[in-house]
């Protein structure tokens, strides 16, 4: 009777205990994510053919319209001036935006089933924050190159010197290794055991974050400040910096004056499509999934193709370059002796 008695007192915590306890470990220990399924852009099946071209045709007028951009700087002797150097490098880091999450999203377009593996989630965390790091530092530099040449033209070409232009652009890349290495080293060790699900069409981070098994409260608010302070010290760098260039152009109605407002404003356009959607994500507390996911889209495929479009538009000394560069490339009847020479090869 009285060991009747001990198992009926004791025999609820006992079955208590070995509910909580275990059932948490396995969790933690026992289920760790291998993979991520990403939601994409649409669920929509009948959407997806039309997307895959859509996006493939707009991938590859990103890669045409950069590497045309670098292929003129690097090739006409007059476009070799701090301007066009920062530029010919703005081209090649938006084909590193555009490359790093867009071919993988072109090819989810024609499977049922969109996963990524853990590692290959991790680097692209680590490419998009490097890559948009880089390039809000470089497009600072860009900036400060248009400062000294309007503000301080005599000693323009003392102060941006070859040497100078390579170590901003050095510095760029380091600020977003730096940027990326520390956003990366708040993900990089926490337990992913549960919710696999990233509602976008690449690993972004403050997604992937949210699907941890811990609270994430405190890692959300540093990811948040570590973007929020080199968007915003970046941006207000920018503000600051074209206030200067704005009022001295102001003061002065020279035909020089008339070609660094065409060069200022499409500066201030670039600057101004690029920022706002990564202010807006990181930065911005009220965004829904839906907003930030048109958003990325934005500055991630659409940013990168409009920078040629309004730098070759605005820009003489470009489009004539690209004009010398399409004479001599492209003579009458050489396309024609190349297309000629590829079907006797394929016939041969």
């Amino acid at each position: 009777m009285l060991n009747s008695l001990t198992d009926l007192c004791f025999s609820p915590i006992q079955v208590t205990g070995t509910k909580s306890l275990p059932k948490s470990m396995n969790e933690t220990n026992h289920s760790r994510v291998t993979e991520f399924v990403l939601l994409g852009l649409s669920s929509s099946r009948e959407l997806q053919p039309f997307l895959f071209l859509i996006f493939s045709l707009l991938y590859l007028a990103i890669l045409l319209g950069n590497f045309l951009i670098i292929l003129t700087v690097t090739s006409d002797s007059r476009l070799h001036t701090p301007m066009y150097f920062l530029l010919a490098n703005l081209s090649f880091i938006d084909v590193c935006v555009a490359s790093f999450a867009t071919p993988k999203m072109i090819a989810d377009f024609l499977v049922e089933r969109k996963t990524i593996s853990f590692d290959a989630c991790l680097a692209q965390i680590f490419f998009v924050h490097l890559f948009t790091g880089s390039e809000m530092v470089l497009l600072v530099s860009m900036a400060y190159d248009r400062y000294v040449a309007i503000c301080r033209p005599l000693h323009y070409m003392t102060i941006m010197s070859r040497r100078v232009c390579v170590v901003l652009v050095l510095i760029s890349w380091f600020v977003g290794f730096i940027h990326t290495t520390s956003q990366l080293a708040f993900t990089v060790n926490l337990p992913f055991c549960g919710p696999n699900k990233v509602d976008s069409f690449f690993c972004d981070l403050p997604l992937v974050t949210k699907l941890a098994c811990i609270d994430t409260y405190v890692v959300s608010l540093l990811i948040v400040a570590d973007s929020g302070f080199l968007s915003l010290s970046s941006f207000l760098l920018l503000v600051v910096s074209y206030t200067v260039i704005l009022v001295t152009v102001r003061t002065r109605s020279s035909a020089s004056m008339a070609k660094a407002r065409s060069t200022l404003t499409a500066h201030i356009t670039v600057v101004t499509l690029f920022f706002g959607p990564c202010i807006f994500i990181y930065v911005w507390p009220f965004s829904s999934y839906s907003v930030d996911k048109v958003l990325a889209v934005f500055y991630t495929i659409f940013t990168p193709i409009l920078n040629p479009v309004i730098y070759t538009l605005r820009n003489k000394e470009v489009k004539a370059a690209m004009s010398k560069l399409k004479s001599r490339y492209m003579k009458p009847g050489q396309v024609s002796v190349v297309i000629r020479n590829v079907l006797f090869l394929e016939t041969k």
